[in-house]
């Protein structure tokens, strides 16, 4: 119980919360902080969740997931050129799951795993209730927030079993070019480490091309997790999956599966089947223009800021020191909700999602410039 009283709650999730408690009093609040799409899910898959209640599948699935969605899933990654056969995936209650399966299948006690910071909020959490020591490579501003690979290659020592590591980047917005992914890479397998590949954003990248670490890791060292979340707007149908071709740690995870949630809700899974159909081109051009005039809205008012070419956050300096007390100050007097960056081992930022309407991004935008004028000479 030790280890799960020390691991904080969410500041993603705790800002949301009194975000939302606001918002039901009736205040006008902007809401800056949700990690995700504000579009309705895709009607092809609804209308496929219909089919699947219509028809009773509404029982207990094979834990590693139903055949037909691992096929799916299949045929979705080879159109990015990653190949899998259905019986290398394993479907799980989001991405979240599958990560910490697949953490839970690869870390021993003591063994380290290296994680590139600033980093989602769960993924300290998770590294630490595996009995492992996580380690951390600090990325700089300055340099776009892409790791140095000097200091990585300082930190690998024969206790590294892991690199964890996240393009498009939560909550920076970055995206590793290919020269980094493949150095990378290349560390992992002269070192023999595993590397935990969260590529849950990869859809949503607005400049250049998306590279992912699935094409230069070796086979028996890579750990594939992507989900449904994102790309296809279906948060709260919790629906996510690991892809890998090493059966020891593809059997670890099925198998901590199988004693904990099982498997994944049915219709979920039954309603996914027909993603492979979906368009969801709509989605990514409305969040490029989102971003477009994000970025614009942050010059404007002087926020310095990382380039996001993907993602849907804008990662910005905070105007004082202070994050969380900017953060909680612009909610208190403004109504607009952003994360601190502390939340994700980045003091000093400030984590801002454009995953919602330009009416709401402006109006927000105005009341910011309105805070940073106005009140912060008080602080």
């Amino acid at each position: 119980m030790e280890i799960i009283d020390q691991i904080p709650v969410s500041k993603t999730l705790e800002i949301n919360a009194v975000a939302t408690k606001l918002k039901n009093k009736g205040k006008d609040v902007i809401n800056l902080t949700a990690g995700e799409p504000d579009f309705p899910t895709p009607e092809k898959i609804k209308e496929k969740a219909k089919e699947a209640l219509e028809k009773d599948f509404t029982k207990y699935t094979n834990s590693k997931g139903i055949v037909q969605l691992r096929e799916t899933i299949s045929k979705l990654l080879e159109k990015k050129n990653i190949f899998f056969d259905s019986n290398e995936i394993l479907v799980t209650n989001g991405g979240k799951q599958a990560l910490f399966n697949a953490l839970l299948s690869v870390l021993d006690k003591d063994d380290e795993i290296i994680l590139f910071s600033p980093f989602w909020v769960s993924y300290i959490p998770m590294v630490l209730l595996t009995g492992a020591k996580p380690v951390v490579l600090e990325t700089k501003f300055e340099n776009s927030f892409l790791p140095d690979l000097d200091e990585l290659i300082k930190l690998v020592n024969p206790k590294t079993k892991a690199i964890l590591v996240n393009s498009p980047n939560n909550p920076t917005g970055i995206v590793y070019p290919e020269e980094i992914v493949r150095k990378i890479s290349e560390i992992a397998n002269e070192n023999e480490i595993f590397v935990l590949t969260d590529e849950v954003y990869d859809s949503l990248v607005y400049d250049g091309n998306f590279v992912s670490f699935a094409n230069f890791v070796k086979d028996e060292l890579l750990i594939y997790i992507n989900a449904f979340s994102k790309s296809y707007s279906m948060t709260g149908w919790r629906l996510g999956f690991a892809a890998l071709k090493n059966k020891l740690i593809y059997n670890r995870m099925t198998k901590l599966q199988g004693h904990t949630t099982s498997s994944v809700n049915s219709i979920a899974q039954y309603a996914a089947t027909v993603s492979i159909l979906v368009d969801n081109s709509y989605m990514i051009r409305e969040f490029k223009k989102r971003r477009d005039f994000t970025v614009k809205k942050a010059k404007e008012i002087g926020l310095d800021f990382v380039y996001p070419k993907g993602t849907f956050y804008l990662f910005f300096k905070s105007p004082i020191e202070d994050d969380e007390l900017f953060c909680k100050n612009l909610l208190e007097e403004k109504l607009v909700a952003l994360v601190p960056g502390s939340a994700f081992n980045a003091k000093g930022f400030v984590r801002l999602s454009f995953a919602n309407s330009m009416e709401k991004l402006d109006k927000g935008f105005k009341r910011i410039k309105e805070f940073i004028l106005k009140k912060l000479a008080g602080f």
